[in-house]
């Protein structure tokens, strides 16, 4: 049995999907059933409700799991949640975790917080006993899919990124590997790090998403201090406001950065242009599906 942790949030749900298309049963945790009734019904998807960061709330979710994909949402006590969680999975026997990490190269750890955890997090699951796999893609691109409400309203992305360009990759490509990584031998202590097939500037993917709505869009270049008021303002946690200005602020001073493709190549998935991502999610950009 696998199990797919953090199964109701962005990555692990597009996961779960995967699973599902492939008819391939996978089990699902997550902390809220209320929050995972759309995943009950696809086929093939055993939904389990726990909480990573209480042991003893998943018996029933462990229980004949060999292999996980480890992922939970990024706030300030993602590395509490996770390690104790994989002291849980030894615990009942699961073989092989591969934790869905996170890259961007040019960013120092030091200096990001939630990059620092995933580092941390890494090396403690690496001295755990149990076998480990690091999948560690870059910069979603349905993290622009935030920006929806502000390009419907106002043709515009406004984002602290001057002219830095960044490789964003498709979750659906994470998932493809993630899958297939699950059901292959030999990537044992092995990393995988991930980007997307283009380095695009804020200015570059305004205009491929311009292009897939129909519309002018533009893109804005906010001051960072601006841009953390807003996101404080819109009700995100001063802790996750902090690390996004930190992350933002590393990659405003990073050097241009190659794509790394071999990930894909490797596992025989073709990389979603941002293009084609675009096209995709042409009427959540519209405004027609906030």
């Amino acid at each position: 049995m696998i199990l797919v942790t953090g199964a109701a949030g962005l990555s692990g749900s597009i996961v779960v999907r995967h699973f599902s298309r492939q008819k391939t049963k996978v089990r699902a945790l997550v902390r809220n059933l209320e929050k995972a009734r759309e995943l009950e019904t696809l086929p093939m998807i055993e939904v389990v409700q726990g909480d990573m960061l209480r042991p003893e709330t998943l018996g029933p979710a462990l229980q004949g799991v060999e292999r996980v994909l480890m992922i939970s949402s990024p706030n300030s006590q993602m590395l509490e949640t996770q390690c104790t969680f994989i002291d849980a999975c030894k615990k009942a026997g699961v073989q092989h975790i591969v934790k869905f990490s996170g890259f961007e190269s040019g960013v120092d750890p030091k200096k990001f917080r939630f990059m620092r955890m995933h580092n941390e997090i890494e090396h403690y699951l690496e001295n755990s006993g149990v076998a480990w796999t690091h999948l560690r893609p870059s910069q979603f691109m349905q993290v622009y899919l935030r920006e929806a409400p502000a390009i419907a309203a106002n043709g515009a992305i406004f984002l602290p990124m001057g002219n830095a360009r960044l490789e964003p990759v498709d979750i659906e490509d994470i998932a493809k590997v993630a899958f297939s990584l699950l059901h292959s031998e030999g990537h044992e202590g092995k990393s995988y790090d991930m980007t997307g097939p283009e380095s695009l500037t804020m200015t570059e993917v305004a205009e491929q998403i311009s292009s897939a709505i129909g519309k002018p869009v533009r893109y804005v270049n906010v001051p960072p201090e601006d841009h953390r008021k807003m996101l404080l303002e819109h009700g995100l946690p001063s802790f996750l406001a902090d690390g996004v200005y930190e992350l933002f602020a590393e990659r405003r001073g990073r050097p241009d950065q190659p794509v790394l493709l071999a990930t894909h190549e490797l596992f025989g998935v073709r990389p979603t242009t941002f293009a084609e991502f675009a096209c995709r999610n042409a009427a959540v950009s519209r405004g027609e599906k906030l």
